[in-house]
């Protein structure tokens, strides 16, 4: 079930069997020259849909821009600084919570938001703290590719030129969600180099063409398939437990 193709009236009723909500969290960011800018947002989009919709749960709408600063130098990324994101935090949950929801998972899908979503949920929970109040509801953040079984349904997809960033992996599962919107485009070096960066510029100037370790050239949407399939059943496994605590 979808919040945002749902009417208020079928959420109330959703609220008296279960007040648990997946929320995917990502970013729009540039993913190499053949990934999707929407990468770190569709993909837990996509694997929340299909998972609510297997097991029933209620999915919000995907909050899909995030914290991505070092990207900027690429056409098309779109960041949020750490302390909107926190701020924006604050009011999805507060609202979320207004409403009586007293479980909320948020499904990430960008390594870049780890540190802002744990401060926006410290951020959250202080708040009661310091009124000396109980908080009425529970957070958990998990990252799509953490979900137990992924990594090796990916590791076995892509020995070699998996990577760090615009990786095969997720690429694929864009691919999988999105068959029409598959690219091509020349890579070279075949797998791209890694290491850290700082800033956007350092990044554009040691990451040339977006790609960190990666080879996305081997994604295709029946690999996409394949990884979708295994992080679904781990979260509708990961739900059910956290709804029912």
């Amino acid at each position: 079930m979808l919040l945002h193709l749902a009417s208020w009236p079928e959420v109330e009723a959703y609220l008296e069997r279960s007040t648990g909500v997946v929320v995917p969290i990502g970013s729009t960011e540039q993913h190499g020259p053949n990934g999707l800018l929407g990468t770190d947002a569709l993909c837990p989009e996509i694997i929340a849909r299909e998972a609510g919709e297997e097991a029933d749960f209620l999915v919000a709408p995907t909050f899909n821009v995030g914290m991505a600063q070092h990207h900027m130098a690429f056409p098309g990324s779109i960041t949020l600084r750490p302390s909107t994101m926190i701020a924006a935090l604050q009011d999805w949950i507060a609202s979320l919570a207004r409403a009586g929801f007293t479980r909320i998972y948020f499904l990430n899908g960008h390594g870049g938001n780890v540190a802002t979503l744990q401060a926006g949920f410290s951020e959250s929970y202080a708040a009661w703290s310091l009124r000396g109040e109980a908080c009425p509801y529970r957070l958990k953040a998990v990252n799509w590719w953490d979900l137990p079984g992924v990594q090796a349904v990916c590791r076995e997809l892509f020995p070699v030129g998996d990577g760090a960033h615009a990786t095969a992996s997720e690429v694929s599962v864009t691919y999988y969600g999105y068959p029409q919107a598959v690219k091509t485009a020349d890579m070279s070096p075949k797998i791209a180099p890694t290491g850290s960066f700082a800033d956007a510029a350092d990044y554009r100037a040691r990451f040339p063409d977006g790609r960190i370790g990666s080879d996305p050239a081997q994604a295709s949407p029946e690999k996409g398939a394949r990884i979708v399939a295994a992080a679904k059943a781990a979260l509708i496994g990961e739900v059910r437990k956290f709804f029912g605590a």
